[in-house]
């Protein structure tokens, strides 16, 4: 079964120096996370950052990275994560230029060169959504186009709340990608009046149940806890990882 990691953009601003991440790391492994994805992460020399997370119990289980970086930098995009310890390689979003139709057929290209490059050293590579990708283009969502269109080694870290922000269902997209997603990007959605507001898991309008028993059939390896914001109690970003890792325990998750 898969196990619980925290996506580290949700501390950003806690983790912009080195000292900052020495720091604060601790806060990380004391709320039971035995896990992490690097995203927003101030600069550190990899091998240094690995041995902190060793001395913690802290697998980095994946990144997030720019798609340039690998396709035309490949050999220091794997040197890194072999630094790293970590075989899961995954862009945050796709570039703004490549957002139309055209764009996104370019993009399947790039994604299978990327896929192809990573695989060559035993590196995965994922996508990960937002909501945008939701709009259709000739009848089909610009993510059913990528899932569809590119190879099978392209992986997909498909993210609960924007799914559910573009008006999908997420058990439905975990369902379509199963086999192909080691990664899974757990968020909560709750109505705060008319505004949808980033929330600790189980603590929102998301329907769990379905959206674990996808998780559970889809073989992904990591389920990774993410808050883009902490707008809704609890507004600590620790306390809100603390929140979401204690009801993801309840529902029969582990680190």
């Amino acid at each position: 079964m898969a196990r619980l990691a925290a996506q580290l953009y949700t501390l950003r601003d806690y983790l912009k120096t080195p000292e900052d991440i020495r720091a604060n790391l601790p806060r990380v492994a004391a709320i039971g996370y035995r896990a992490v994805q690097l995203s927003a992460v101030g600069p550190m020399d990899p091998a240094e950052l690995r041995g902190i997370c060793d001395d913690l119990g802290l697998t980095i289980c994946a990144t997030h990275v720019g798609i340039e970086g690998i396709l035309n930098e490949t050999a220091a995009c794997i040197a890194q994560h072999e630094a790293y310890g970590c075989k899961h390689v995954a862009i945050g979003g796709l570039p703004g230029d490549l957002r139309s139709a055209e764009g996104y057929a370019r993009f399947v290209g790039m994604a299978n060169e990327a896929a192809a490059k990573l695989g060559d050293a035993g590196l995965t590579f994922s996508y990960h959504n937002h909501s945008f990708e939701l709009q259709k283009y000739g009848g089909r969502t610009a993510l059913a186009l990528l899932v569809e269109d590119t190879d099978p080694a392209v992986c997909f870290e498909i993210d609960t709340y924007w799914i559910q922000h573009g008006g999908g269902d997420p058990a439905a997209w975990i369902e379509k990608v199963s086999g192909r997603c080691p990664l899974l990007h757990y968020k909560d959605m709750q109505m705060v009046g008319s505004a949808q507001k980033f929330a600790p898991i189980g603590e929102g309008n998301l329907n769990w149940e379905r959206i674990n028993a996808a998780a559970r059939a889809s073989v992904a390896e990591y389920v990774i806890v993410e808050q883009d914001s902490c707008e809704v109690e609890p507004t600590d970003p620790f306390e809100a990882l603390a929140k979401s890792f204690a009801n993801l325990t309840a529902m029969g998750w582990t680190a």
